[in-house]
């Protein structure tokens, strides 16, 4: 099977796009893990693969798989590039677009010099909703790995999310403790791991472990994450510019039961095929 895709990025945050509207696509995760791998494939931190909608009243649907083969819920960096490949590739002349994921619906708006804006939905905050294991939500909890405790924020963006704050997120144990806390029994699903600094209430620092993936140079669902977090506890106003890694994002969340916007760049790098 002969499959044409795209190479895209979100800030450094890399896709292979992946059109199965106008081409029959059968991914397993051994094929995922194979497009994915960056020495034997073409490489990339997840692989999006573009369908027909399945309700009317959306425009797309999309799934989302981690390089380790693995099926997710949503992805915020993904989110913009896909907005963009459908209209690259002429899938859609649409500027406004309703599209399904895993967790339910986003709505993208493609703006002028590469920038996309992704209405991301409200945050879940209950620790059902996450799946976070807790006896009630709170702003904060606890949370013990090989002996020491330390503090969370748990949020789900469509998925789960732990947030810590640091004092400098150049010496943030993100290697270290990022893998155990991905996969920490608290969270059934596993977790992204953010490790947030804040500089001031309208600028902050962000790096992410991803589940399934490792340290990404980016994360959309990371950085809403982390801005609901410190806009709980008051620490930052209602729009911040979220530096990551690869770039920085602006994302724009006014309180409980709104939804979080997020605006950012979504790059094509280089179209090709694969036989898979």
């Amino acid at each position: 099977m002969r499959v044409k895709f795209s190479k895209m990025h979100g800030l450094g945050n890399d896709f292979v796009m992946l059109d199965g509207v106008s081409q029959r696509i059968r991914l397993s995760p051994d094929k995922v893990r194979r497009i994915a791998d960056r020495r034997l494939g073409i490489g990339c931190d997840q692989v999006l693969l573009v369908e027909p909608p399945r309700h009317p009243d959306t425009d797309f649907c999309y799934r989302i798989f981690n390089a380790d083969g693995g099926e997710v819920e949503n992805c915020g960096n993904g989110a913009r590039c896909f907005a963009r490949f459908v209209h690259e590739r002429r899938l859609t002349g649409k500027q406004h677009l309703n599209v399904e994921i895993a967790s339910g619906t986003l709505q993208l708006n493609l703006m002028d010099a590469d920038q996309v804006e992704v209405n991301m939905g409200a945050p879940l905050l209950e620790p059902e909703q996450i799946p976070f294991r807790a006896d009630r939500r709170a702003e904060s909890y606890p949370l013990e790995v090989n002996g020491e405790t330390f503090t969370i924020g748990a949020v789900s963006m469509g998925n789960p999310h732990a947030v810590l704050l640091v004092e400098d997120i150049q010496l943030a144990p993100v290697r270290e403790l990022g893998p155990l806390l991905a996969v920490h029994s608290r969270f059934p699903q596993g977790v992204n791991v953010g490790f947030l600094q804040i500089e001031t209430p309208s600028r902050a620092h962000l790096r992410v472990f991803e589940r399934g993936v490792g340290e990404t140079r980016a994360c959309g669902t990371g950085a809403c994450a982390a801005m609901v977090y410190a806009h709980q506890r008051e620490l930052v106003e209602d729009k911040v510019d979220m530096h990551l890694p690869g770039g920085a994002l602006t994302i724009h969340w006014s309180g409980p039961g709104q939804p979080v916007t997020m605006k950012g760049p979504a790059i094509t790098v280089f179209h090709g095929q694969i036989i898979l």
